[in-house]
């Protein structure tokens, strides 16, 4: 597959730290049996890795053919994981479940999105401080707010 501004390399790349991103953030909902888990996050950030660098290769691919904005398929794709992430929170009563595996889907979307467009120090940044927050902040705000925990 020849491409023009995105080698072959730089597709395994992305691809392969898409992954990486989707199952670091995934092994936390899988851990805590969360409607959506390993799987589901892997498969939303490499999805999102893919479309951007299409967003990015069909511009650059068809230059004066065919106008292309590379925004427009990552907009979708934020828009898109909203539907995934409402199907994530479950209301109980007056409990509502399932906000930050939600969340966490958009997030992994937004840095496969990132990966996708080569932004490799913001995709690895922010991933790093998701995790920090599913894991470390959680356990502080279990101390902190003991009664809104189970």
């Amino acid at each position: 597959m020849e491409t023009i501004g995105i080698s072959e390399y730089d597709i395994i790349i992305r691809l392969g730290l898409g992954f990486l991103a989707g199952f670091l953030v995934g092994l936390d909902r899988a851990n805590r049996r969360q409607v959506a888990g390993l799987r589901t996050h892997i498969l939303i950030a490499m999805g999102a890795t893919l479309l951007m660098m299409l967003s990015i290769w069909i511009p650059e691919t068809y230059g004066n053919t065919k106008s292309g904005d590379p925004g427009r398929i990552a907009a979708q794709v934020v828009s898109g994981i909203g539907f995934l992430g409402a199907g994530a929170i479950i209301r109980l009563g007056h409990n509502v479940r399932g906000l930050t595996t939600a969340a966490s889907l958009w997030f992994v979307a937004g840095v496969g999105l990132a990966i996708g467009a080569g932004m490799y120090l913001a995709a690895g940044i922010a991933e790093v401080m998701g995790l920090f927050t599913l894991i470390v902040l959680d356990k502080i705000e279990h101390k902190i707010f003991p009664y809104n925990h189970e």
